[in-house]
């Protein structure tokens, strides 16, 4: 018998965290971006806050999370897609690759990321 490296044959996960000052810009984007197929799913969690220094000054401000569910191939699209709409001028968006994933959810993620415009 042959060994199968782990999650041989299934597509690969990749997870987008993207940060927005707004809610209502994180949702605008996620909507989008599931439309066109270049997420397969998104989770837009408020409430966070930032602490970072931007042009020499210590900053704090409100922070929404958008994390975005594709695949390691369509990962690429979906971050110039999210950086082409997205309010800020060094927006912060962060490719996290899946080691593993659930087999029947890797499945749904490349389905539904797979006719991407």
């Amino acid at each position: 018998m042959m060994a199968t490296k782990r999650g041989a044959g299934r597509a690969r996960v990749a997870m987008i965290v993207a940060a927005y000052p707004r809610r209502a810009a994180a949702a605008k984007a996620a909507r989008a971006l599931v439309r066109a197929g270049a997420l397969a799913c998104a989770t837009v969690a408020a409430g966070g806050t930032a602490f970072y220094r931007w042009n020499g000054k210590f900053e704090e401000s409100s922070s929404v999370l958008l994390w975005g569910k594709t695949t390691a191939t369509r990962a690429r699209a979906a971050v110039k897609a999210i950086a082409a709409s997205h309010p800020d001028q060094v927006p912060e968006i962060l490719v996290l690759p899946c080691s593993d994933a659930h087999p029947a959810y890797a499945a749904w993620v490349a389905a539904s990321t797979k006719g991407a415009r």
